[in-house]
């Protein structure tokens, strides 16, 4: 699926040390909030920081603030009147993904703070998500208390409950917006300059994003202990959240390679489990074009609650009961060709060198014989459909190997990939 912001990343990317420094945004609607958000900035220029003031708000009316809405909204793909609509939810969206793309071109941050209900949380958060993991990035939130997954994503956002709504100031969002803008400050003020990042950065072992399931655990604990010497070896848990927080620290410049041997999110995303992907998976692969070793681990399940939260269509499946909140279900055939096909689509858009290894023994500890899930047709299908999908090159290999995921052999054969695509990193290291 294309994507915007990817466009925009090659263009505006600008170095990682010029996007730290010491300003902090107070982002929000500034037509029905600008008392809360003037009472944070002016908490933050009492302590002496930086202050820009940027206005979210959709209503068309004037702003006081130092970056007008008619500024940001001037961002979107479409231009400001995809902002400036009748629709309500509509415009949050559009004001939304403007924010997202301003912010990206917006150099030497301190942070981004903002205070609001749902909309507010909406548009803010994501531009919040924009940003490179390590820049400040605090929501004071009506919302704050319930779901957040879908305002944090895999961001390092901080996000604070309002207790009251953000309407007016009294005794209570005094106190709360107020600890808020010295939250904020203290963050600020331990923030390492832009250049002593990058110098900390340059001596670090280069890290490496590595993704893991409790069925594919002796694979990544054996692949890890191979590399944790020269790398510094940053282990996601694939539940969906975790994927989007390695791919996110990829596109803040924080990993120099992949090894994302478990990419069973993208069953749950197909299949409708729990723990699904967004379309966005692969996305940091393909914009940022790092080493890319993957894999096809937990293939074979998709991941559901409690026993009695799986769908009933579901219900002549073959289930493990994993745990009493974990319910797993083989994926069938059809479901792994579908797989195959969208991730290797998603692997023909990576112009880095990749390397993807398909483990014939079985995807998982549950996929191997004598195991519940072993099915080495469904296997199979997967296999063949990545194999008939992805557009091999030079640099883009697919490799069958003979034995499970989790098996000596097939840990030989990721070192082996990884070392074959990461010269660079091992000079560095």
């Amino acid at each position: 699926k294309h994507n915007p912001r990817d466009e925009l990343k090659k263009v505006f990317a600008i170095p990682f040390a010029e996007r730290i420094g010491r300003t902090v945004l107070v982002a929000g609607t500034f037509d029905t909030k600008a008392k809360e958000l003037r009472f944070v900035a002016d908490r933050l220029k009492s302590l002496g920081i930086p202050v820009r003031t940027v206005d979210l708000s959709t209503s068309g009316r004037p702003s006081s603030a130092d970056v007008p809405a008619m500024q940001v909204a001037g961002m979107h793909a479409r231009g400001s009147a995809a902002v400036f609509s009748n629709d309500r939810g509509s415009s949050v969206a559009a004001m939304a993904e403007a924010f997202a793309r301003w912010i990206e071109r917006e150099p030497r941050l301190g942070g981004v703070i903002s205070a609001g209900g749902s909309g507010g949380t909406t548009m803010a958060t994501a531009g919040m998500r924009a940003l490179p993991v390590g820049i400040p990035k605090l929501m004071v939130s009506t919302v704050a208390a319930g779901d957040v997954g879908k305002y944090v994503g895999g961001a390092d956002i901080m996000m604070f409950h309002s207790v009251a709504d953000v309407q007016g100031l009294n005794s209570i969002t005094e106190a709360v917006l107020g600890n808020a803008a010295h939250a904020m400050a203290g963050m600020v003020a331990q923030l390492p300059s832009g250049e002593a990042w990058e110098a900390k950065r340059k001596l670090a072992r280069p890290a490496v994003g590595i993704t893991m399931f409790g069925v594919t655990t002796p694979a990544v604990q054996a692949v890890t202990k191979r590399l944790e010497a020269d790398y510094d070896c940053l282990v996601f848990h694939a539940t969906g959240i975790g994927g989007r927080a390695m791919e996110n620290l990829a596109d803040s410049r924080m990993l120099s390679a992949f090894i994302d041997l478990t990419t069973t999110e993208i069953a749950d995303m197909v299949v409708g489990g729990v723990f699904p992907a967004s379309d966005d998976r692969f996305g940091a692969a393909i914009r940022t074009g790092l080493p890319y070793v993957g894999s096809t681990g937990a293939l074979d399940m998709v991941n559901f609650g409690p026993r009695d939260s799986v769908p009933e269509k579901f219900k002549s499946r073959k289930f493990v009961v994993h745990n009493p909140n974990v319910t797993l279900m083989r994926t069938t055939r059809d479901e792994n060709r579908q797989f195959g096909e969208w991730i290797g689509a998603r692997l023909n858009s990576m112009n880095g060198p990749v390397r993807f290894l398909l483990p014939e023994g079985g995807v998982s500890m549950l996929d191997a014989p004598g195991q519940p899930f072993h099915d080495p047709e469904a296997d199979n299908a997967l296999f063949e459909a990545i194999q008939k999908t992805v557009r091999q090159t030079s640099l883009r290999v697919v490799q069958r190997v003979r034995s499970n995921i989790n098996d000596a052999p097939f840990i030989d054969a990721v070192i082996t990939a990884f070392h074959a695509i990461g010269p660079k990193l091992q000079r560095r290291a």
